[in-house]
């Protein structure tokens, strides 16, 4: 399984921006593909997560009504749509994907391991930053 994302650039707050994680290696829909971001000084946050076998979305407090997760499957790629960015949203952004052979959707890991979901996806991208100035 590999995750390679792009899509990470400098905006000013208010902006909107859609970052990408193209997907290969996978067969079949029992995985979780979520986004993780880290900034300094800052605990790692899981932002938002998809499952997909239905397509379930989940969001972290911080994000909901701004952040969107959406599976490409032209693509091949789960692409998660920034709008009305903040300075706080600055951040590296991590695509991570779940062992596909634990058939756990997105809701049955954050209601497992709560917060900590993402900790337990086992593979991770390199990472693509986000710079949002005032």
């Amino acid at each position: 399984v590999q995750l390679v994302e792009s899509g990470g650039t400098s905006v000013q707050a208010g902006e909107s921006l859609t970052i990408s994680c193209a997907v290969s290696g996978f067969a079949g829909d029992d995985y979780a593909i979520g986004w993780v971001r880290t900034a300094p000084g800052k605990e790692a946050e899981g932002v938002s997560c998809i499952s997909g076998s239905d397509g379930a979305t989940y969001y972290t407090d911080s994000v909901k009504g701004r952040f969107t997760i959406s599976s490409n499957n032209a693509k091949n790629a789960v692409e998660l749509r920034l709008n009305s960015l903040m300075p706080d949203d600055t951040a590296v952004y991590f695509c991570v994907a779940s062992d596909p052979k634990v058939p756990y959707k997105c809701a049955d890991y954050i209601d497992k391991y709560g917060g900590d979901w993402f900790r337990w996806f086992g593979t991770w991208g390199m990472g693509t930053r986000v710079n949002v100035s005032a």
